[in-house]
């Protein structure tokens, strides 16, 4: 009599489906050119802040336009970090609604795991940020600073050091990237609302509702949900609940999937999906470049200045915070994610793999800066900002060192990905899953 083969272990971090590998595929390649540009914008800032012309950045940051019996006569920087990066939570959020409707992280199971990582990433950041500025007055309100993750950024770094990273790696950083800079917003919305006005907060249900309506009915017209969104964007602003809080709202009111009727994937894509190819290279091409333009430029004064700086307990608290506490937190996070469901990670990848995305999680760019405004208010961050600048760039490097002595495995994987004997356009590792799919 033959022995029936024991079931296989579900394997953390297993390859996805083919036709959700080819979506992600897209995205990174846009988010990569995205966060070349946000290099350039924050070393020209940079630069620019530090030569002796640094008196015209402040003057052209400082510039302000706008109506302002709307209340939005506001400066450049501000702009930026309201309006601007309302585009870049809106894609984020049309790319979460995304994930759990119609991707792969519909599954329950499979969903477990970054977001897990991506609240371990959050919880252990902020602990140690505490730890090291919580005594001292006023500091605690920058907890949130090392918890956030700039996806643009580190695939930018990944475009250089892991360029045959395995999909599986790839998919979970994209999507713990995305559950990340959703804890971000809820974050701002609870935690850093100083005023809060009722009336228009109440009054930006009219334009939002009637914005859900179209979207519902399939309504793609730009002369109607544009301006629905700009009013809805302005009475969240109005409300002091930070702008880009609208975004996301907007982002989370678009369907995914094409038909309400059908309850699956197989329905196609829906206006989230074409909206974001619409948005998605505005929010990495231009919002987010422009933002970080508008917001590292700092006067580091030398290394006198460099010293004063890292003597704050502010900074230290984000350097940790970023550095250890993102890679602490999400490793942590995702060994009890294994230890409790039995599962192994997937027979090519090892912990070592996981270490170098958690630390390259730790660069915490573009949101990391928002929320230093947002405790410290604008021109008293600029500790906050040699913190998260020097963190991040540190965070790069590690992961490079790691990541780097697994290129070769990562090498072979690829070739094994890849792969496409029958020539039918579909790599043979997805067959099985095209064949299910059919």
């Amino acid at each position: 009599m033959t022995n029936p083969v024991p079931p296989r272990k579900p394997a953390l971090l297993g390859r996805g489906s083919w036709g959700e590998t080819l979506r992600i595929g897209a995205i990174l390649r846009k988010e990569t050119v995205g966060g070349a540009l946000l290099l350039v914008g924050a070393v020209v800032a940079m630069v620019w802040a530090n030569s002796p012309w640094a008196d015209a950045y402040e003057t052209l940051r400082g510039v302000t336009f706008g109506p302002e019996a709307l209340h939005l006569n506001l400066s450049l920087a501000t702009w930026a970090a309201d309006g601007l990066l309302a585009i870049f939570f809106f894609v984020a959020g049309l790319e979460l609604k995304r994930e759990f409707v119609a991707g792969d992280l519909r599954d329950a199971r499979r969903a477990a795991v970054p977001i897990a990582a991506a609240l371990g990433g959050v919880i252990v950041p902020a602990l140690l940020y505490l730890l090291f500025a919580g005594g001292v007055e006023g500091a605690a309100r920058g907890w949130a600073i090392p918890t956030a993750t700039d996806i643009a950024f580190a695939l930018a770094v990944l475009a250089v050091i892991g360029r045959f990273l395995p999909t599986a790696l790839r998919t979970f950083l994209l999507t713990l990237a995305v559950v990340d800079d959703l804890v971000a917003i809820v974050i701002i919305a609870l935690f850093y609302t100083d005023h809060l006005s009722p009336v228009p907060l109440l009054a930006a249900l009219a334009p939002l509702a009637l914005f859900t309506v179209l979207v519902q009915r399939r309504v793609r017209s730009w002369w109607l949900l544009l301006p629905l969104a700009a009013i809805t964007w302005a009475l969240v602003h109005a409300s002091g609940v930070h702008a880009t809080v609208a975004g996301v709202l907007l982002g989370f009111a678009v369907p995914v999937l094409r038909s309400p009727k059908s309850g699956g994937p197989d329905a196609g894509p829906g206006l989230a999906e074409h909206f974001e190819h619409r948005f998605r290279p505005l929010s990495a091409g231009v919002a987010v470049p422009v933002f970080a333009f508008l917001s590292a430029g700092v006067t580091l004064g030398g290394a006198d200045g460099l010293m004063s700086a890292f003597r704050d307990p502010v900074v230290l608290g984000v350097v940790v915070g970023l550095i250890a506490g993102k890679p602490i937190g999400i490793m942590a996070a995702t060994w009890l994610m294994a230890r409790f469901t039995h599962a192994d990670l997937d027979e090519n990848l090892s912990w070592v793999d996981m270490l170098g995305l958690s630390l390259l999680a730790g660069i915490g760019f573009t949101v990391s800066l928002l929320i230093g405004e947002l405790a410290f208010g604008v021109g008293d961050d600029a500790h906050v900002k040699v913190a998260v600048l020097a963190a991040s760039v540190t965070a790069a490097l590690l992961a490079t060192v790691v990541l780097r002595l697994r290129n070769r495995a990562y090498r072979r994987i690829h070739e094994i990905e890849t792969a496409d004997l029958d020539q039918d356009g579909v790599p043979d590792v997805y067959e099985p899953d095209q064949a299910r799919q059919n």
